[in-house]
């Protein structure tokens, strides 16, 4: 497996703290899971937090702005919105955005219906 970017790294020590934080290549970035689910997407050395309507106005106002990637020509947004600049001054501060990116993905996967399985 080939060896994280210095970027993802980074990420990675300032999220050391927190612990249990992994990152999985997936297509052209990584992504950051805890406890199973992922929290965070790292692409063109960018780091996106999940975001749900409760933090969606935390990441407007700091004036980030969410993932977006073109399919077929057209523009795809994701409910992963970019990492303020500050946080990467401040490990406790990246943390906390963190476990509240790891809530949002929480809240969502619950509310994911189950699929049934097939016989």
């Amino acid at each position: 497996m080939p060896k994280p970017s210095d970027f993802v790294s980074h990420v990675l020590e300032l999220l050391a703290a927190w612990g249990g934080v992994s990152a999985r290549r997936m297509f052209s970035g990584y992504g950051l899971f805890r406890s199973g689910l992922m929290f965070a997407l790292i692409a063109d050395d960018t780091l996106y937090l999940k975001a749900d309507d409760r933090t969606r106005g935390d990441f407007e106002a700091a004036g980030t702005r969410p993932f977006v990637y073109c399919r077929k020509g057209e523009a795809i947004s994701l409910s992963y919105w970019e990492a303020p600049a500050e946080l990467f001054d401040d490990p406790h501060e990246m943390v906390r955005w963190a476990q509240t990116a790891l809530g949002a993905a929480s809240a969502t996967h619950k509310a994911k219906p189950t699929r049934a399985k097939r016989r």
